[in-house]
């Protein structure tokens, strides 16, 4: 097994809570001695190149084909925004229209995203226009029939979205749906039992909220009411 590999092993298991490996003592006929080895986490080399940036990210993207979404693709919509921002909003994939122009959130979605940013900041007080968050997703190029990204796209894509959220550095994050979710905090809950309260993502906060997909939905008249209590708290987190 090569270092990169390693690394990475290693790295999933820290996130699982993992900080103990052990290991079988050479055969023997006796019951075999249990080794403890410890991983010392803060050696672990980085999976981040040092001083990256978000130039250098989509630089190393490039023109993608590192998976099948890149054959019914138009263009690769990398992020938007302030590379800078304390706060990030990670959606789950480009629609149509972003595929037209290479930006997230764009259509009727990326339309109610920046209402709720700017219409909610602005009842609480708070001076904040959509430029200065940055908004990516977990994946560059659009899924055909705006499906939900497969696990091995999400893992390629994820990479990236890694190096993105690390060279950004924001105060917060806000996963905007399951996927996104899921993408980030590793697990399987969905919104409805993530949301409301904070998690983390690499030591960096973070909320989970609805879609704004699913909020244009007639029927989701309570999920609009909590998407917005979602969006305030992290307004308030970062800003005030």
């Amino acid at each position: 097994m090569d270092a990169d590999a390693l690394r990475r092993y290693l790295e999933f298991y820290q996130d699982l809570g993992i900080r103990t490996l052990y290991r079988a003592a050479a055969p023997v006929s006796q019951p075999q001695e249990v080794i403890p080895i410890p991983i010392p986490v803060a050696e672990l080399p980085s999976m981040t190149p040092s001083g990256d940036t978000l130039f250098q990210i989509s630089e190393d993207i490039g023109d993608c084909k590192r998976c099948g979404l890149h054959k019914g693709r138009n263009k690769i919509v990398f992020g938007v925004g302030n590379e800078q921002a304390k706060l990030v909003f990670v959606g789950e994939g480009p629609g149509a229209d972003e595929d037209a122009q290479g930006i997230p959130f764009v259509g009727r979605a990326g339309q109610l995203l920046t209402q709720m940013i700017e219409g909610t900041s602005k009842k609480e007080g708070i001076p904040l226009l959509r430029d200065q968050v940055y908004i990516c997703n977990v994946v560059k190029c659009r899924p055909p029939e705006n499906r939900t990204p497969e696990p091995d796209e999400m893992e390629i894509c994820g990479e990236f979205l890694f190096r993105q959220l690390s060279a950004i550095q924001p105060k917060a994050i806000c996963a905007l749906g399951s996927t996104a979710a899921k993408a980030l905090l590793g697990g399987k809950d969905g919104v409805m039992k993530l949301r409301g309260r904070w998690h983390k993502w690499r030591d960096i906060p973070l909320i989970v909220t609805y879609h704004p997909s699913y909020l244009l939905r007639p029927y989701n008249q309570d999920a609009k009411r909590e998407a917005w209590e979602d969006l305030k708290k992290v307004l308030h987190f970062v800003y005030d």
